[in-house]
């Protein structure tokens, strides 16, 4: 695939992204707060800054964020600090950091730079001889950088991105192809604790919330429940999706309501105004999307560029995944926005900041070729 083919994919996807997120967010104007019913524009305004950072991280920013990872990871973990000191709670979470009319998510911002820091990590580990004590001392490493956010963000609470943290952890382990006595440890370790967990949770529930606390427990038995959940927005979103047809009630012309139709069930509201087709269409359009990071990542590049592709491709397809498979009942609800289409400045924001890195990557990747 040629550089060009790649960067054509990306831009034509976005912009496919670009216009079923505007046009979606706006048809959810009846269902929203009067206060709310702007949120369309503000969107529009959150991709054209989101565009503006796309052409300087693609040209110029790239190189700034790889010199100075370690500084931007200890500045956002000191940010989430500060949420859970002095954050002002929005629905019961401390996720928000309010600089006036300008209000932002540190942990949207510390997916990619989790992402960054852990490739550059592995990158001076690959450069001397490996034994079993340095990469005890890198997955050691690679560990606490991610434990340190995920107790911060876990605080807050936003349970759905400390799981995007881990994974972004698991999936450097498996591409960083370190000894397999390690992924046998890791593996014996998962299945003890698990087993563990889950036997107390059947058997001995009151000592499980003695342990873990009330509030994890709570969480934990909404995403293990989730299979039993009876709530009204899972109930309408299957009603709305299942009696769309084809092409959908038609444009703003959705009839029926469920809450958070312009974040957390976007591709719901995507399926009542477009139908089954447009679903089709936009899920085709991800697809594309990702393959064109995948096969990036498979060129010759350098090797942190390597890590760094692969990591956003994984929290990308993950949120993809996440999001639609709640809103069809297949997967719990954690409040993980679909990425590129969920009403919102910081996840916007940052999910264009990665395409900037994507097309700085396949930019250059033939200078490095040369």
């Amino acid at each position: 695939m040629k550089k060009e083919t790649i960067n054509l994919n990306i831009i034509i996807s976005l912009l496919i992204f670009f216009v079923f997120s505007i046009l979606s967010i706006y048809t959810t104007i009846s269902f929203l707060k009067p206060s709310l019913e702007n949120l369309y524009l503000k969107q529009l305004i959150f991709y054209i800054l989101g565009f503006l950072i796309t052409i300087f991280i693609t040209y110029k920013g790239f190189d700034l964020l790889k010199k100075y990872h370690f500084l931007i990871f200890i500045g956002l973990n000191i940010l989430l600090l500060f949420l859970l000191i002095f954050g002002y709670p929005v629905n019961g979470s401390k996720c928000w950091l309010f600089i006036g009319p300008i209000s932002f998510q540190p942990s949207e911002l510390m997916k990619i730079s989790l992402i960054i820091s852990s490739a550059m990590i592995i990158r001076n580990f690959k450069k001397e001889d490996w034994n079993m004590k340095r990469e005890f001392k890198l997955i050691l490493k690679l560990f606490i950088l991610t434990l340190i956010p995920s107790i911060l963000t876990f605080l807050e609470p936003d349970t759905g991105v400390v799981i995007i943290y881990f994974l972004i952890f698991l999936t450097m382990l498996i591409l960083t192809d370190l000894s397999k006595k390690w992924y046998l440890i890791a593996s014996l370790i998962l299945v003890f604790l698990g087993s563990s967990l889950a036997l107390l949770y059947f058997l001995k529930r009151d000592l499980f919330m003695s342990l873990i606390g009330v509030s994890l427990f709570y969480r934990l038995d909404r995403i293990l429940n989730w299979k039993n959940a009876s709530g009204f927005q899972l109930k309408n979103s299957l009603i709305a999706i299942s009696s769309s047809g084809l092409t959908g009630f038609g444009f703003n012309k959705n009839i029926i309501y469920f809450p958070e139709p312009q974040t957390d069930f976007i591709f719901t509201t995507i399926v009542a105004n477009f139908g089954f087709l447009g679903a089709i269409f936009l899920i085709f359009t991800i697809l594309v999307f990702d393959t064109s990071i995948l096969r990036l990542s498979l060129k010759k590049i350098n090797l942190e560029d390597k890590y760094i592709t692969l990591g956003i491709f994984v929290m990308l397809f993950y949120g993809q995944i996440q999001n639609i498979g709640m809103t069809l009942g297949l997967l719990p609800i954690t409040g993980i926005p679909l990425p590129f289409i969920s009403y919102g400045g910081t996840s916007l924001l940052s999910y264009l900041f990665i395409v900037g890195v994507i097309l700085n990557i396949n930019k250059s990747r033939f200078k490095y070729r040369n």
